[in-house]
């Protein structure tokens, strides 16, 4: 049999086809990552375990506390399911690493550009038709509401693998040509999430081209303390309700969101309900009361929040250290929070520094913490940028 001489191909044909993939459809970000690390690992020399690298291996805590939860999680079924799932992706992602690791690095710049620039293209071309190229792809004939929302998770894509991209040595123009398609693809979308967090990545790119490896360093103690501190700090902000008239409904909505989620924290602070508990939580899909709403200061948004039949706590949190929180308790948190910090602690070169500080910025703000494509999209990022730090620089 011949053997896969050159792992790294898989990762680049990952970040070629990802961002156009994702505008059609994101939930095929998953199985094309999960395809990607597996061709490294089965067709190339096999692996060493113990050249893990460190991360990847703190990574496995949280899962497999994960999985321990379901000893006490009010659904242990999917408790264990979920916890040994993600165990078997951090070690997929792993062995892809010391795959990648060992093998001569490939340029990765012709691929990450041409596909942020395919990928910003296509979600511009989708928005201009009325979201018709999607309709295509999913054989629909009418217009339907959630073409448009699909559009948030390629959003993302675009918005955490740019800082990456800027960082490549290559002619300016390149960089120029990349920015532009990334930035009108992700701001014609409706992705707010994703709009900060581009803007939260370009702004710690920057910083750590200005100031170093400290900045990148002191970006990762933040990220992990946001995660530590979360219930502190929108506990403090929310304990005597704010005036969320301001905000857009879904953001609106988010803050209640987090109200309810940090009471129900209170209950169960140490083990937390069990992974993927936030889901079932007890009264989670109850219709927001109207005393939430006249706390909030949101009374005249009433006809929205019925409208949308807005639930309490839809599926997950919108904030990735209350859900961490909410279902695996204290000893949840510190374990994330020490992988956070071991993660951010590697990414010192600007573009890993930026992606890791858009992928945190919206982590805070949407998606469940276990989502498989979301997660992937992690793993895949972490290994690109892992990959891009061993690259020799043009002479």
């Amino acid at each position: 049999m011949t053997r896969f001489r050159d792992p790294g191909l898989a990762l680049a044909l990952f970040l070629a086809l990802a961002p156009a993939v994702a505008v059609l459809q994101f939930r095929a970000i998953a199985p094309l990552a999960l395809v990607a690390m597996a061709a490294a690992v089965v067709l190339a020399p096999r692996p060493r375990w113990a050249a893990m690298p460190a991360p990847f291996w703190l990574a496995l805590a949280p899962m497999l506390w994960g999985a321990a939860s379901a000893l006490w999680a009010i659904e242990p079924a999917r408790s264990l399911f979920e916890g040994t799932r993600m165990a078997g992706l951090v070690l997929l992602a792993g062995a892809a690493g010391v795959v990648l690791a060992a093998s001569p690095p490939r340029a990765l710049a012709p691929w990450l550009l041409g596909g942020l620039v395919a990928g910003g293209v296509l979600a511009v071309a989708d928005q201009l038709s009325g979201n018709a190229v999607r309709a295509v792809v999913r054989g629909l004939r009418e217009w339907d509401v959630a073409l448009g929302f699909g559009l948030k998770p390629a959003a993302t894509v675009l918005a955490v693998l740019l800082p990456l991209a800027l960082a490549l040595p290559v002619p300016r123009a390149w960089h120029g040509a990349t920015l532009l398609a990334v930035l009108v693809g992700i701001f014609c979308m409706p992705a707010q999430s994703a709009k900060i967090g581009v803007v939260v990545g370009l702004a710690g790119f920057a910083l750590v081209q200005l100031g170093g490896a400290r900045v990148a360093r002191a970006i990762a103690v933040a990220a992990a303390l946001l995660v530590l501190l979360a219930p502190v700090l929108l506990g403090a902000a929310l304990s005597r309700g704010v005036d969320a008239s301001g905000l857009q409904g879904s953001a609106a909505h988010r803050v209640l969101i987090w109200d309810f989620t940090l009471a129900r924290i209170a209950e169960r602070p140490f083990l937390g309900w069990g992974m993927e508990a936030a889901r079932a939580i007890p009264g989670g899909r109850d219709m927001i009361p109207a005393a939430d709403l006249e706390r909030f200061g949101l009374t005249g948004q009433a006809e929205w929040f019925a409208i949308v039949r807005a639930q309490r706590l839809p599926l997950h949190t919108h904030n990735a250290g209350l859900q961490i929180w909410l279902e695996l308790g204290v000893v949840g948190a510190l374990l994330a929070a020490a992988l956070i910090l071991a993660l951010g602690w590697h990414a010192t070169s600007a573009g890993a520094a930026g992606s890791f500080a858009a992928a945190v910025a919206i982590g805070s703000l949407s998606y469940g913490v276990w989502q498989g494509w979301w997660l992937c999209l992690l793993a895949m990022l972490a290994l690109t940028a892992r990959q891009l730090s061993r690259e020799p620089l043009p002479r």
